[in-house]
């Protein structure tokens, strides 16, 4: 009885602590409202300060479906060192925080720890998006295709670096143009 009491109120505690550290400072940059019927779909990885794990990743995509229950279903795929690369996928889910007009989701990698996942940026059409935590370690410029026009992505990279974040550290990922892939079975 003693060990579920205990297991129950230390369940409780991580899953309290993961939340907490889920919601960003009010003073991080996020967006004031994300349509997350909109933001759903392929979003190519266009440049990022990375996990380790993604460190040389190569066409990058993060898909994203809504499901019944409010949640984020996520499918990130990438070529680990080279376009011919072993394919890689990972499958989180997303819990997008009513509070924050769908701008803030804690990301589950496993249950029930959550990362905070902000939407910083987000352009009125729905084609360009950038990703950060405000602990500024790793962010994301994504697009719904696999290249940006040069001015587009200097204004991304200066939006980065208005975040907080050393634009010098962003990667730019390889992607390859869709008519050479055969990575997008999962789209």
């Amino acid at each position: 009885m003693r060990q579920n009491v205990f297991a129950v109120v230390t369940a409780g505690i991580v899953a309290l602590l993961s939340a907490c550290s889920v919601m960003p400072p009010d003073t991080f940059p996020r967006e004031g409202s994300v349509d997350i019927e909109r933001y759903m779909g392929a979003w190519y990885v266009i440049a990022h300060i990375p996990p380790d794990r993604t460190r040389n990743s190569y066409n990058s995509i993060e898909r994203y479906t809504l499901t019944d229950d409010g949640r984020v279903a996520t499918r990130f795929t990438y070529r680990e060192g080279g376009f011919d690369g072993e394919l890689v996928t990972m499958e989180p889910t997303g819990h997008p925080l009513a509070e924050t007009n769908n701008a803030v989701w804690g990301m589950e990698f496993f249950w029930p720890l959550q990362m905070e996942y902000t939407i910083s940026y987000v352009d009125p059409d729905y084609e360009t998006t950038i990703v950060a935590r405000s602990e500024r370690d790793w962010v994301w410029i994504m697009a719904r295709t696999p290249e940006v026009a040069g001015p587009v992505y200097d204004d991304l990279v200066q939006r980065v670096a208005a975040l907080g974040y050393d634009p010098e550290a962003l990667r730019r990922v390889p992607q390859q143009p869709l008519a050479q892939r055969d990575d997008l079975q999962a789209e």
